[in-house]
């Protein structure tokens, strides 16, 4: 296969791709929002262990890369949503892709753990 040139910052389109779903909270959050609308809470909820810090930085991020979208109402008190954006609702295949693997992963440490094997390095 020929090695594409990219305009852009990234050596190759993987790298693009890590960009905007990697690091540990991204893909759990585009995961959460692939069924509908969240508000803030629900989120934070949800992804469990991120701080509200950082759930609002990778939030921005997020919407910056075009992928979500954030929406605020006018009233009182204030109500904010998040949701995927036409973009990046193509990220589900790959986020279904994902759970799919991480739940084989799963099993397999369950597997391991169960036989007393230890495991690989």
């Amino acid at each position: 296969m020929p090695t594409r040139e990219y305009s852009y910052r990234y050596g190759c389109s993987v790298e693009a791709t890590l960009d905007v779903i990697g690091g540990r909270w991204k893909g759990v959050i585009l995961f959460h929002l692939t069924s509908g609308t969240k508000r803030f809470n629900q989120l934070q909820r949800l992804v469990q262990g991120c701080t509200q810090r950082m759930l609002t930085l990778q939030l921005r991020e997020l919407e910056k890369d075009g992928v979500v979208e954030r929406t605020v109402y006018a009233q009182v008190p204030p109500k904010v949503e998040y949701s995927l954006t036409e973009f990046g609702r193509s990220l589900e295949p790959i986020l279904l892709l994902m759970r799919e693997w991480g739940d084989r992963y799963i099993q397999q440490l369950d597997d391991t753990q169960q036989s007393g094997e230890k495991l690989p390095e």
